[in-house]
């Protein structure tokens, strides 16, 4: 049951949250904005249309912003209110009733807790549904100014899909290159050349959706209409209709860390993707999914115990010890994925390392907070 207290610091911890993430996202925006100005204007004409773009992309922006702030902020906001307490002298009063110091800062832990599950929320619900091609290419956010690089995929039966180039927002890849491998029988491959390839989106009761319309196309090698089954359809004049599952275009001319948009369900489906060339960045995060509500609650119990531990030192003293302590603990993090992405140490290993060697230190520090 929450006391008038617990209510007082619970209130005090939001206000500090909604205060710490304002201000840094605002600061990201506008730094980011000055920065990279020249490219939002340079598909505009003008500006009604430049400042509605601006607000768009920002608006997808702040779920991505969000996602790697939360854990700073989540530690600013229990920092700066645990050290609002000790200027205002507010711990002693509760030291001196019988409540303990551990007992006493609770909320803010609590707190801290929900805010993760935030983030996982934000995770799971908010990143896969925003524009990743429009985060990550400014100057042609639709696709339609100039075409984009291939990055080609394997589809998950195993067909291998490229191209020289593919113009988004036509849905549409110039020089198309597939390759089915053996199956049903086959023994053989089938290579599929098209001078263009539009896809066309799954639409129930259309088994003509969900794959690949190909134009001016040529196969080669073991192709025969009746054995391809629903794989490849020949439409005439030189026509065919390529199935694929999960090979849309998305897939194909991928953006730089696609993957960190994905729900977890989505990455881990991703892992067993044939021809897979990022097992380990894959691996490690999804690793790191599961280890993020750990990570976080960790790091909150680090801070809080640097603060608490001398309570007679002054508040700016702790504050940058606090902030010291966040840096040495990223760097952790991020020396931990390298480690991974190097096949250095496992993927699993990489994400659960700071786990295993932070936890411990978290637990005795906080148990050595004067109580």
């Amino acid at each position: 049951m929450f006391t008038t207290l617990d209510r007082q610091l619970i209130y005090s911890y939001f206000k500090a949250y909604v205060f710490c993430l304002i201000s840094l996202m605002g600061l990201f925006v506008v730094v980011d904005l000055f920065m990279n100005l020249d490219d939002f204007t340079s598909s505009k004409n003008d500006f009604a249309s430049v400042a509605q773009f601006i607000g768009t992309y920002y608006g997808y922006k702040s779920f991505q912003i969000f996602d790697k702030l939360c854990e700073s902020v989540i530690l600013l906001a229990g920092m700066f209110t645990v050290a609002w307490m000790q200027r205002n002298n507010e711990l002693v009063p509760l030291l001196s009733a019988g409540v303990s110091t551990r007992r006493a800062v609770q909320p803010v832990l609590i707190c801290a807790g929900a805010m993760m599950i935030l983030a996982a929320v934000n995770q799971e619900l908010g990143l896969p549904f925003i524009d990743a091609f429009m985060l990550e290419n400014r100057k042609n956010p639709d696709g339609a100014q100039e075409t984009t690089d291939v990055k080609g995929c394997f589809d998950m039966e195993g067909t291998l899909i490229s191209g020289r180039a593919a113009i988004k927002a036509k849905s549409m890849i110039l020089d198309f290159n597939a390759v089915i491998p053996p199956r049903d029988g086959r023994h053989g491959f089938t290579t599929i050349q098209a001078k263009e390839a539009f896809y066309i989106p799954e639409t129930q009761g259309d088994k003509r959706s969900g794959g690949w319309l190909l134009k001016q196309a040529r196969v080669e090698g073991q192709f025969d209409p009746d054995d391809e089954g629903e794989i490849l359809k020949s439409l005439g004049a030189g026509s065919y209709f390529l199935k694929t599952r999960d090979g849309d275009l998305d897939t194909v001319v991928r953006v730089k860390n696609w993957f960190m948009y994905l729900p977890t369900w989505k990455l881990l489906r991703e892992l067993d993707r044939p021809g897979n060339t990022q097992h380990a960045n894959l691996a490690i995060a999804f690793h790191m999914r599961m280890t993020r509500p750990i990570v976080g609650v960790i790091l909150i119990v680090l801070g809080l115990s640097v603060i608490l531990r001398d309570q007679n030192r002054n508040v700016f003293i702790s504050t940058g010890l606090c902030l010291i302590l966040c840096a040495v603990f990223f760097a952790s993090i991020f020396a931990c994925q390298w480690l991974g992405k190097d096949e250095y140490v496992s993927p699993a290993l990489a994400a659960w390392l700071p786990v295993i060697v932070f936890a411990p230190s978290a637990l005795v520090m906080f148990d050595a907070v004067h109580t």
